[in-house]
């Protein structure tokens, strides 16, 4: 199997001396409710070999158990505007600059909480310190995508949260396909580690893990390549 990326990023890392090549799996257009299981069975699994793991899009995850946040859950009042007109604009995603994000994170982080990280927030940028909005009102808020159409049109009628049980999908998938694999939340500013599968977790530390996709192989576009296939040179 020849590796390829189609978003242009660099097939091959280096990890600690180590030459890792990474293949952008190209998938259908995942909606609310597949199976994730199905899905690395059709994509992944005709090209694993011994050795291999994939990453995976914490995204296509949530979106097969349903984890979704609809525009007529959220209550857009007088605090999620003003808050969300102070908030810094990002291109790498919904920010809470998105009066539905500001609404949602008034709804699971509680407004004066949110009125708090937005004042620490500011104040932290005088510092050239950035993120401790999102430290104070947590992963959850974070976490959460959707509400903008610029790369899939069906984004922008709902959020989409992070995945349920993150470190138990990932067993499931090993356990079930015989695939290793590692759940992350990343983009062009940074990658997080949501959870991985027991033989990973033998193999690997979580450092490797996340140095192994620190260019975010997977893109930003609308290529469809929510599975990395990662193989050692």
């Amino acid at each position: 199997m020849e590796f390829e990326n189609v978003n242009g990023k660099n097939v091959e890392i280096d990890v600690n001396g180590q030459i890792y090549m990474r293949h952008t799996i190209q998938t259908h257009f995942v909606k609310i409710g597949e199976s994730y299981i199905d899905i690395v069975e059709k994509y992944a699994k005709p090209l694993y070999e011994e050795g291999d793991f994939i990453s995976i899009s914490e995204k296509i995850i949530a979106l097969c158990q349903k984890r979704i946040v609809y525009k007529s859950d959220l209550k857009v009042g007088f605090w999620a505007k003003f808050l969300s007109k102070f908030a810094a604009k990002s291109t790498h995603g919904v920010g809470v600059n998105n009066e539905l994000k500001m609404a949602y994170c008034i709804k699971k982080a509680g407004l004066p909480k949110t009125i708090y990280a937005a004042i620490a927030g500011g104040f932290c940028k005088l510092f050239r310190k950035r993120g401790v909005f999102y430290e104070i009102v947590g992963q959850d808020v974070s976490g959460l995508d959707g509400f903008y159409p610029n790369v899939f049109k069906e984004y922008g009628n709902y959020g989409i949260e992070n995945p349920a049980h993150p470190f138990e999908v990932c067993a499931e998938i090993e356990e079930k396909t015989g695939i290793p694999c590692m759940l992350v939340d990343a983009n062009d500013l940074g990658q997080e580690m949501l959870g991985y599968s027991p033989k990973m977790k033998a193999d690997y530390t979580e450092q490797e893990m996340l140095a192994v996709i620190r260019d975010n192989p997977a893109g930003q576009g609308n290529k469809c390549t929510p599975i990395i296939l990662i193989r050692k040179k």
